[in-house]
């Protein structure tokens, strides 16, 4: 089992783990982005080759199995034992989905953030040009963000979108669950992306007061499954939608209405919002992934208290470095539990920094003039702060 300790020093106790991604040789602060994978996943991918070959089209029964642990995994993220959960391969396909069983007609009102992730602030724009009034709060000051979503609901509202973590600036949104409560007194849907969330922030939805929300996110970033591993968390009331963009998967089990049996017929549950054929490789290796986590005691409770070590140390060496805060700073008006997986520092030179960075061994990325740098639980506090030390040489070099 792994603990703190063993991730601080150096070697890293998970970093032979990850071999295929060579962890302890490169500095890779791409953690909020894309996290390593562990050599487990290589073995996933091996067996959805060997089950098709063994099974042909018989396959199918060996990866809803999978697909199955995958679900297990998610439930266990959000606390969620008996939760519904409807995968896909993107947020994309799912949130597609979900705004399609939205009566947009009788309420035509969506309200979200502005600093949402491009999934939404795109498919919300293209939206709003057909019509759809999109409402959008400004992000800041996040400690309002949910009492402001909350009081911008009414009887035209169909939907309020808005992540628990906001991806450009890790900034952790509080109190969602008055969100809820309002969707709830106003019939309309709240919908939270807490991509940015899991594997950082422990997110016990029930306590949270977000029984009655829809969760969405993936595992591409810090749960370390790779691309593909997408879900949606379904509320009880979700069998009362019927999604217009539906798959034929959704009839598996399908249940005819008895009074309409001139409409289409859904199965029950999350295969309502099923899609269609899909490479099953993505859960194979995810399921992988999954008992690897459960067999090493990565716990959200675990992995919360390393990411924050880990973004103390960043926060240490970086005000050590002094520098002028018209060009580099961070945001020190909050504490550290206010944030989620990454360090954003806000610099006009973001992305020249990511560059050079990239260029000296050191994997980041910028947003804007957000430089973010992502740890991950196979980095060591010697490799942050070899990382860091970089990005000092950079800012005081001549120009």
């Amino acid at each position: 089992m792994i603990d703190l300790d063993g991730v601080r020093t150096s070697p890293n106790a998970l970093a032979p783990h990850y071999s295929r991604f060579r962890v302890a040789d490169r500095l890779l602060l791409t953690g909020h982005s894309h996290q390593a994978w562990p050599d487990v996943a290589a073995h996933g991918q091996a067996e959805a080759f060997d089950d098709a070959a063994l099974a042909v089209d018989r396959k199918w029964e060996l990866a809803f199995a999978r697909a199955e642990r995958v679900r297990a995994g998610f439930r266990d993220w959000l606390g969620d034992p008996q939760g519904e959960i409807a995968l896909g391969a993107s947020t994309h396909d799912l949130m597609v989905r979900l705004l399609s069983s939205l009566d947009l007609r009788r309420r035509p009102r969506l309200v979200t953030s502005d600093a949402e992730f491009h999934t939404l602030r795109r498919q919300l724009t293209r939206l709003g040009e057909e019509g759809v009034q999109v409402v959008r709060l400004p992000a800041a000051p996040v400690d309002t963000l949910a009492a402001r979503a909350a009081a911008a609901v009414d009887g035209r509202t169909a939907a309020v979108l808005l992540s628990a973590v906001l991806f450009e600036t890790s900034r952790v949104v509080p109190g969602l669950g008055v969100v809820a409560a309002a969707c709830r007194r106003h019939g309309a849907q709240f919908v939270v992306d807490a991509y940015h969330a899991l594997g950082v922030l422990p997110l016990p939805i029930h306590a949270m007061g977000l029984g009655s929300a829809w969760i969405t996110g993936g595992g591409y970033k810090y749960l370390q499954l790779g691309e593909g591993n997408c879900f949606l968390r379904l509320p009880a009331h979700a069998a009362n939608l019927r999604p217009v963009v539906t798959g034929w998967f959704a009839e598996f089990d399908a249940l005819a209405d008895g009074a309409r049996p001139d409409l289409t017929a859904y199965g029950p549950g999350a295969t309502r919002w099923a899609g269609a054929t899909y490479d099953p490789t993505s859960h194979y290796r995810a399921s992988r992934v999954v008992e690897f986590f459960r067999t090493n005691g990565l716990t959200p409770t675990l992995l919360r208290t390393i990411s924050q070590h880990q973004l103390s140390v960043l926060c240490d060496a970086f005000d050590a470095l002094d520098a002028p805060s018209s060009m580099i700073t961070r945001d020190r008006t909050v504490p550290l539990t206010d944030f989620g997986g990454f360090l954003a520092l806000r610099s006009p030179e973001a992305d020249r920094l990511r560059s050079q960075l990239a260029d000296r061994g050191v994997s980041t990325d910028s947003r804007g003039e957000h430089l973010r740098l992502g740890p991950a639980p196979y980095l060591s506090d010697d490799q942050l702060k070899a990382a860091m030390a970089t990005l000092g040489e950079l800012l005081f070099l001549p120009r």
